[in-house]
């Protein structure tokens, strides 16, 4: 008889241990569970009294959660400030162009402008739609190389000819402030790069060497050759740039503050050092305030249809 009621009491004080227990660990995932949804980090060392083994694994596992959770959250953030610096620039950066264009609307509609300023203002509204239709094409690039949207596909490709897509693009601009451009001859290399996007970095600092240099002035291209990059310059005899600016120039919308009101929207140089960084190559400035500027390009060198690096 005593055997049987040993054995009763043992079991009702095992049903009571596995309740406790079960009871145990609901509140300790309750717990862990709240400092997730209030975003309070979980420190192991608050629950050190558990043995090592299953409660032990199912914190680390919750904490692992908590931990991705957190990033993704903290991704998140990061994308919706960039999405609201980018609406914000954006904005900016249409509201001239925008601004005018009404104000040139306003003016044609008026009866008693002469036929000369009719036609000027109309002109003027052409440079503006423009300027308008240029500032969208470059943001909608920039967003598809920071996207990834467009493939970008590189390849082993001859450089010559890019350059050359660039030059006729802004060759009108050249004629245009009687720059003399000047080349000096190169041998034709395969470089690792796309021929397209490429172009663009050109056309780039071309454009920017023409809008910053004197009439008459000169732009030259040199190619240098190393071991495993190629240096494509393109230099100018324009106003420069300060040399506490050289830091700032590539960054998104960066305008410095003595060229605000020429036309221009600071995208041009982001966008080339983001191209060139898919291309696993990158771009340098140097000037000489008043003296004009010099821009490096380096793509890397091919061979067998890889890169060298």
């Amino acid at each position: 008889m005593w055997i049987t009621i040993i054995l009763a009491v043992s079991l009702c004080l095992s049903v009571i241990f596995s309740v406790c227990q079960k009871r145990r660990t609901y509140r300790m995932i309750d717990s862990l569970l709240d400092s997730i949804l209030s975003q309070e980090r979980i420190v192991h060392t608050a629950y050190s009294d558990l043995e090592e083994g299953e409660y032990s694994a199912l914190i680390s596992k919750i904490m692992q959660i908590q931990e991705v959770l957190t990033n993704h959250t903290e991704s998140a953030r990061k994308e919706k400030e960039q999405v609201k610096s980018l609406v914000s620039d954006m904005s900016h950066q249409l509201k001239t162009p925008l601004a005018n264009l009404s104000l040139y609307a306003e003016i044609l509609e008026k009866d008693e402008l002469t036929p000369v300023k009719r036609t000027a203002f109309a002109e003027k509204m052409c440079r503006q739609t423009e300027r308008l239709n240029w500032i969208i094409e470059s943001l909608s690039k920039m967003v598809k190389l920071e996207q990834n949207i467009d493939g970008f596909e590189v390849t082993d490709t001859k450089i010559r000819q890019t350059i050359l897509d660039a030059i006729d693009t802004v060759y009108d601009k050249l004629e245009k402030k009687k720059i003399n451009l000047s080349i000096e001859p190169f041998e034709d290399r395969l470089l690792y790069h796309n021929r397209r996007w490429t172009a663009e970095v050109f056309v780039n600092l071309l454009e920017n060497a023409v809008k910053y240099t004197e009439r008459g002035g000169s732009v030259s291209i040199r190619v240098r050759t190393y071991e495993l990059y190629t240096e494509i310059q393109v230099a100018d005899s324009g106003r420069g740039i300060r040399q506490e600016e050289l830091t700032d120039i590539f960054k998104r919308f960066y305008r410095s503050p003595e060229v605000e009101n020429m036309e221009g929207s600071g995208i041009g140089l982001y966008l080339s050092n983001l191209i060139l960084e898919k291309e696993k190559g990158y771009i340098t400035a140097t000037s000489e305030y008043g003296e004009g500027s010099c821009f490096s390009v380096f793509l890397q060198n091919c061979k067998n249809g890889s890169p060298l690096c």
